[in-house]
């Protein structure tokens, strides 16, 4: 696991105390129109935007800022729905996390080694992620988008 992942999601999970109150570094703002182009590399699985619906992987509209595993009328698997269970919610910083490595991000955020995620695919270059959750977070309202969580 990746200095970066270990620093971002170190503290976030801990048995016994099912909340997060992890202070977090300033996260970097990215390019939407990147991110844009970078989010086509998603709707294999995800769709954004208006009429967008549940496919193969939720629809992405107003996640950030939101719990993890809330999309209505999705069906998540064990492992985010544990994340869920420990009060993870989409920030800048756990869209980040999980993006670069989903299965290995919800091993350490949900403190089990042998948490499965359904998303396989990972967005391994830095910048694709910041720019990609910039996009994400254009289509997420205000007051569900904090910084932290």
């Amino acid at each position: 696991m990746s200095p970066k992942l270990k620093s971002l999601t170190a503290g976030l999970f801990v048995a016994s105390v099912m909340s997060f109150p992890v202070a977090t570094p300033a996260f970097a703002e990215g390019d939407v129109a990147a991110g844009e182009k970078v989010f086509r590399k998603c709707k294999a699985c995800h769709r954004i935007g208006d009429n967008a619906r549940n496919g193969v992987g939720p629809a992405l509209n107003n996640i950030v800022g939101q719990p993890v595993a809330s999309v209505e009328g999705y069906k998540y698997g064990k492992g985010i729905l544990a994340a869920k269970e420990g009060g993870l919610v989409w920030t800048a910083e756990t869209l980040d996390g999980y993006l670069t490595d989903p299965k290995a991000y919800l091993a350490e955020v949900t403190g089990d080694p042998k948490a499965q995620a359904k998303m396989v695919f990972k967005l391994r270059k830095e910048e694709e992620r910041v720019n990609v959750i910039a996009y994400l977070k254009s289509f997420s309202t205000a007051e569900a988008a904090p910084e932290t969580n």
